[in-house]
């Protein structure tokens, strides 16, 4: 897949954040310390190269929380395929980001 050859340093860290459970742009912020400057553009990106799907979250929930709407993201099967040979170009990935499954007990 051509994406993945192309895929940056920063985008793998995005598409592992979400694997990790970090499933909105705050979150993978947070988690990432990648300023909304650089995640919400390479978030487009991962989502029109089909890497990544969004849902916007139901108004009523927001407004229950007194907060924006939320979009959630979650990974497409191209996007757990590229991630897992991202982790073989960026081998330090998951000890940076670990997955739940990953995360020691």
């Amino acid at each position: 897949m051509a994406s993945e050859a192309k895929l940056s340093h920063t985008a793998a860290m995005i598409l592992q954040a979400i694997h990790a459970g970090c499933i909105y742009g705050f979150g993978i912020m947070e988690m990432t310390g990648l300023p909304s400057g650089t995640v919400y553009p390479a978030m487009r990106r991962l989502e029109r190269d089909a890497l990544i799907r969004s849902q916007w979250e139901r108004q009523s929930i927001a407004d229950a929380e007194q907060r924006p709407p939320r979009k959630y993201y979650r990974l497409t099967a191209a996007g757990r395929a590229t991630l897992e040979s991202s982790r073989k170009r960026y081998p330090l990935l998951e000890r940076l980001i670990p997955s739940e499954e990953a995360k020691p007990v």
